[in-house]
């Protein structure tokens, strides 16, 4: 059997439970068609079935990680209130549940006086920091590494910012010589640090980047979405553990719970150090904001209905595996980087791949040895497809060719950027099952170059 289910019989519990708070209401009678419903949901599983197997260790392709089932049950269980956590009166219990759960996801970076709330994701998190960024300088550029995840540029360009990409070294990172020429220029109003690219997971260096701000005074966001929770393992490389120990001086992180924080999407988190940043959020919605005193979480966001049930999800979530360092939630992100290092290291053993970066987290970049990079990124999407007909799904990433030519020296660069394959070894499952996943790796590979 492929999806747990055995969980279920614990909601039909707790729904009976949940219920019994609302007995002093007259009961209503509904009534459903459950035969058509039956139908209809049986059809919708059936369109369903037209899906890669995310949930799979064989699925290491995109950013997608399967939800705890605790996650999953208290998602549900909330939707037979379907609160809305825009204001207390529209979700009193999901609110404060929200109010904790941030708060420990605060407490990882070393906060207990902050602002933030839950959000969509990373693209509306990233959105609330550099909108406050633009309050505070709006004159000033948003400047982010060429590997930073695209949406900070169309984030930009919404919020009306002038935005600048800065070019990467061959460690995927910030190049710190290119971001201090653009400093010097006095325009940079925030620089935007990514703890974990999307293409390769690299970091950008933090502790190196806040001896810049000693002397340029930029405001410093780190888009955490991604790497943030990896704070908590005891397996990083030194470099990284300076950085993420260098995170809660950051003027605002983003960290997204739907990605490593086992939640179902879309569940986002933006957290900001100085709390006076939510005066720039102050409207006045008197229909909503009516029967407390008590901030209302609305009154801190831009957006408007948001749903408790993923408040509800994360609180359950970290009510079960806490966000501590050498505990259960910590060691599943610690296999999932152990798997990277491993892959890591049995694709530099083996002379028909070249490497892009040593993992800094749980992304392994690399790509099948040839003569030119053209016929590079042809193998490489020969590989993608030959192990996809083995149910082992990869990614592809396109990479700047010039942040390689100095460890692809027998490689000619006739492309600016080169086609590589990419696992994202999100799941710990990775770890127990990477020498199946080698094994269809090694076919797919000898398929397309034997």
């Amino acid at each position: 059997m492929q999806f747990e289910s055995k969980s279920l019989e614990i909601l039909a519990e707790a729904l009976k439970e949940m219920e019994s708070g609302f007995t002093e209401l007259p009961e209503v009678s509904l009534e459903f068609d459950y035969e058509a419903m039956q139908r209809v949901l049986l059809e919708t599983a059936e369109k369903l079935k037209d899906n890669y197997p995310y949930f799979h260790p064989y699925y290491a392709g995109q950013m997608l990680k399967p939800p705890h089932p605790i996650a999953r049950l208290a998602y549900m269980l909330s939707l037979w209130i379907n609160p809305n956590n825009h204001a207390i009166d529209g979700g009193r219990a999901s609110s404060q549940m929200e109010k904790e759960a941030v708060a420990d996801i605060a407490g990882m970076f070393g906060w207990d006086k902050f602002l933030g709330h839950i959000c969509s994701g990373g693209t509306m998190a990233n959105l609330e920091a550099l909108w406050i960024s633009g309050k505070l300088n709006s004159e000033k550029m948003i400047v982010a590494s060429e590997l930073a995840h695209y949406t900070h540029s169309r984030i930009s360009e919404v919020l009306k910012l002038s935005f600048q990409s800065v070019p990467c070294n061959e460690r995927a990172q910030i190049d710190l010589n290119a971001l201090e020429k653009v400093l010097k220029t006095g325009r940079v109003g925030t620089v935007v640090a990514t703890i974990g690219s999307t293409g390769t997971g690299s970091i950008d260096p933090l502790p190196e980047i806040l001896q810049l701000r000693e002397q340029y005074d930029f405001r410093l966001h780190a888009d955490a979405a991604y790497g943030g929770y990896f704070i908590l393992v005891d397996n990083l490389s030194p470099a990284a553990r300076l950085t993420f120990d260098s995170l809660g001086q950051a003027e605002s992180i983003v960290v997204d719970p739907h990605k490593h924080g086992l939640q179902p999407y879309g569940c986002g988190c933006v957290l900001f150090k100085d709390p006076g940043v939510g005066s720039y959020y102050k409207h006045d919605s008197p229909y909503t904001y009516f029967s407390s005193k008590e901030l209302h979480l609305g009154e801190i966001s831009l957006e408007c209905s948001r749903p408790g049930a993923a408040a509800v999800a994360l609180w359950a979530t970290q009510k079960l595996l806490p966000m501590e360092k050498r505990g259960e939630f910590a060691a599943g992100l610690a296999k999932s980087r152990q798997a990277a290092l491993e892959l890591y290291q049995r694709l530099n053993s083996d002379s028909r791949f070249l490497l892009v970066v040593e993992p800094e987290l749980d992304i392994v970049t690399w790509a099948p040895r040839a003569k030119t990079t053209s016929r590079i990124s042809e193998l490489s999407r020969a590989i993608f497809e030959s192990a996809a007909k083995r149910n082992l799904h990869l990614a592809t990433f396109n990479y700047p060719s010039r942040l390689v030519r100095k460890t692809w020296k027998e490689v000619q660069f006739d492309t600016d950027s080169v086609v590589c394959l990419r696992s994202c070894l999100m799941k710990p499952e990775h770890l127990d099952w990477l020498d199946r996943i080698w094994e269809l790796l090694d076919k797919a590979t000898n398929e397309v170059l034997l």
